[in-house]
């Protein structure tokens, strides 16, 4: 149970990472001015890469 909620969580991780380049490629992320801004983007694969490592994390507590 807990390998595969560590595992659901490292699959989330990776697929948050696209997504987020594709919101910016596509202008779905804009700054509150509406200019171009890099900083919602740099969030959500800061946020990405942090739960891919907690379900590294989870998977690994999980036991074989």
């Amino acid at each position: 149970m807990i390998r595969t909620l560590g595992k659901a969580m490292q699959v989330a991780g990776l697929v948050i990472l696209p997504v987020a380049m594709l919101m910016q490629l596509t202008g779905g992320i804009r700054a509150a001015t509406g200019s171009f801004s890099v900083s919602a983007m740099l969030i959500l694969m800061v946020g990405g890469v942090a739960i891919f490592l907690l379900g590294r994390l989870v998977e690994g507590y999980g036991g074989p």
